[in-house]
């Protein structure tokens, strides 16, 4: 509006000028129009004009044609002004509407400007620029004083950010980094900015660029990495992780030629703590021990949780000597056995939830995450076959019995419908060595490995599902087998004891199948006795009991194999239609002269007359262990001492 009002004089004189030279021209005009002219014809005739009047004449007419010409000029002139100021005003009008549509976007991008004068070193930044960190735009923003509110871990990148761009090594400068807010907190910026300005030699005079506030962005990142990376229910770290500290680790003490360990850790039957209390209780326990661990590492490692009851523990700052970092890692598991073997407070209940540790070290070999946590995994296989509540370290040895393991499976599987699977039977006798029948016993004709017994592969079956069509492989072989003593009259009224394992037992159908197995043989049922561990007898003890009264109307009785080493309750004896028990070899192989053997094999014994169910002794295998047991009121048996298991080949054998 000031300059507006300073140019208004000018034009105003202007327009006077103008308007007064176009009024001496028509004034001029006029004059010689009267002289020379009246009502179209002349006042005064040219050759009644003397010499200096035509003379005067034609200085008039001069000057009039003059007046004419510069009112003409004159009025062209201030037509072209005011179009060349109509024209200012639109480029105005546009410029300034191009700035409020610079205006607009940067307001809607939420972008500040700042220009940096790098001769001064002077940084000029707009009102939303400056009100990100809480300043006003007019306050001086100088570069020390930019550098002195970059975070100390950004400084370098946003110098070489810079720099990079100063030398052309990049077309712009782009950095993200944190910037102090006025009130002293840490605002994320992104900041993106290019040289405008250079001298004649080409080196940079000025910079202008944007800032954005990317704090919010950050802050979802954040959350974003912590939802990835870390389990919600401990807050610690999870399995990806732990891997990706895990490598970073090995590669350090490969590099330093150092050594660290990683241990897992799974609870000892955490899924009975969640089936009896629920979900909820064990969602406390999980949390518990995860601040138990985080207590006992808390110096020099790391620990996370892979899922389920399983977590982990990484020491990565052991000993460069091989046997002090394993006493290192070895002091860490046994304090971890300690501190989560303490009883958690669920409630108004103690629950435990024991750990069984396995322990990798790595060193100057380095390794793969991968691997370090299958070693680590293998280890705690063994401590849990050793019991649970026990640390073990993991040995190459481990890794060559998986991998036979695998092979074996292996062949296990192909071996299934093949025939390499064979039935050997031992007899079973009574004190006048009379062979009442016997038990089957499968053998594994292995085309490479020879005869391969049972305690080789009968666990590795149940392991992996095998043992059902195996069972049922072996439970056809029986009853065709009862069908062949059945033809001869020696043999006909033997029994023949099939072990049935509790994964078999449980399979739906199991009592169809066994009743059409007998059915297509033509065997005796009442010749068939189906022996089960207690192992079968802890889960579901309403349906074992149904499907045993089942099999039992058909005649097919049962024998409760190993008694005495399981947890099954004298009750289970009350409801279930047994006919007998089978004492177990290891009260057998020392009842003669140990005193604790002896009184338990005889408290089987007394217990199994006064139920009024058939007692047999395995593993006999001398004169002295016969005697006792004769001498206790057992009178079936079954050992080395009677005969070994032959194959079914030896028919002739058994019968003599």
């Amino acid at each position: 509006m000031t300059n507006s009002r300073r140019r208004m004089p000018v034009r105003c004189g202007r327009a006077s000028a103008e308007w007064l030279a176009f009024a001496l021209a028509g004034a001029a005009s006029l004059a010689a129009s009267l002289l020379f002219f009246r009502q179209d014809r002349l006042l005064v005739r040219p050759d009644e004009l003397g010499p200096w009047t035509r003379l005067a004449v034609m200085f008039l007419s001069a000057w009039v044609l003059l007046f004419v010409l510069g009112g003409w000029t004159l009025a062209d002139l201030q037509r072209r002004r005011r179009a060349r100021a109509a024209a200012a005003r639109r480029r105005d009008a546009a410029q300034r509407e191009q700035a409020e549509r610079i205006e607009l976007a940067l307001a809607g991008a939420d972008l500040g400007l700042w220009d940096w004068n790098l001769a001064s070193g002077r940084r000029e930044v707009n009102g939303r620029g400056a009100s990100m960190l809480g300043y006003a735009p007019d306050e001086i923003d100088t570069v020390d004083a930019f550098y002195r509110d970059v975070h100390p871990e950004d400084v370098a990148p946003v110098r070489a950010a810079l720099e990079r761009h100063l030398r052309g090594e990049a077309r712009r400068y782009e950095a993200e980094f944190r910037l102090r807010h006025r009130t002293r907190g840490w605002v994320w910026v992104h900041c993106r900015g290019k040289v405008i300005e250079r001298d004649a030699a080409g080196r940079p005079l000025r910079l202008l660029g944007t800032r954005m506030d990317i704090s919010a962005r950050k802050q979802a990142e954040r959350e974003i990495h912590h939802l990835a990376c870390y389990d919600p229910l401990s807050t610690l770290p999870n399995r990806r992780l732990l891997l990706e500290r895990l490598d970073a680790a090995a590669a350090r003490a490969a590099r330093e030629h150092r050594h660290g360990a990683v241990l897992l850790v799974d609870l000892d039957h955490f899924k009975a703590i969640n089936d009896g209390l629920g979900h909820d209780a064990g969602d406390r326990v999980i949390r518990a021990v995860a601040a138990r661990l985080r207590a006992a590492v808390r110096d020099g490692g790391s620990v996370a949780r892979l899922g389920g009851d399983e977590f982990a523990v990484l020491l990565d700052a052991l000993d460069a000597d091989p046997a002090a970092a394993l006493a290192q890692a070895a002091a860490t598991g046994e304090e971890l056995l300690r501190k989560l073997g303490r009883p958690h407070r669920v409630g108004k209940r103690e629950v435990y939830a024991t750990p069984s540790i396995g322990a990798a070290l790595f060193g100057a070999g380095g390794g793969r995450a991968g691997d370090l946590l299958k070693q680590a995994d293998l280890a705690m296989c063994a401590a849990k076959a050793a019991g649970r509540h026990a640390l073990r370290f993991f040995d190459p040895a481990m890794q060559q019995r998986v991998a036979e393991s695998a092979l074996l499976e292996a062949d296990l599987r192909a071996a299934l419908g093949t025939g390499q699977f064979l039935l050997h039977y031992q007899p079973i006798v009574d004190a006048g060595l009379r062979i009442l029948g016997a038990e089957a016993l499968v053998r594994w004709q292995h085309p490479r490995r020879g005869m391969v017994r049972p305690d080789a592969f009968i666990a590795l079956a149940e392991r992996t599902g095998l043992i059902v069509p195996l069972g049922q492989h072996v439970m056809e072989q029986a009853c065709a087998q009862l069908a062949r003593w059945a033809r001869q009259a020696r043999t006909a009224a033997w029994t023949l004891s099939v072990n049935v394992s509790a994964r078999q037992f449980r399979q739906p159908g199991f009592v169809e199948r066994t009743l059409q197995t007998l059915a297509r043989s033509g065997a005796d049922p009442a010749l068939l006795k189906l022996e089960l561990t207690e192992s079968a007898l802890l889960e579901d003890i309403d349906d074992v009991a149904a499907k045993m009264q089942s099999l039992r109307a058909h005649g097919i009785r049962f024998s409760l194999d190993d008694f005495g080493t399981g947890y099954s309750s004298l009750s289970y004896l009350k409801r279930l239609p047994l006919c007998q028990l089978k004492i177990d070899r290891t009260f057998v192989q020392d009842a003669w002269c140990n005193a604790s053997d002896a009184a338990i094999a005889r408290a089987i014994i007394a217990l199994a007359g006064s139920l009024g169910l058939e007692v047999v002794a395995e593993g006999v295998e001398t004169a002295a262990q016969r005697d006792f047991l004769v001498a206790s009121g057992c009178t079936v048996f079954q050992g080395y001492l009677f005969g070994r298991p032959v194959p079914a080949l030896g028919d002739a054998a058994l019968a003599a």
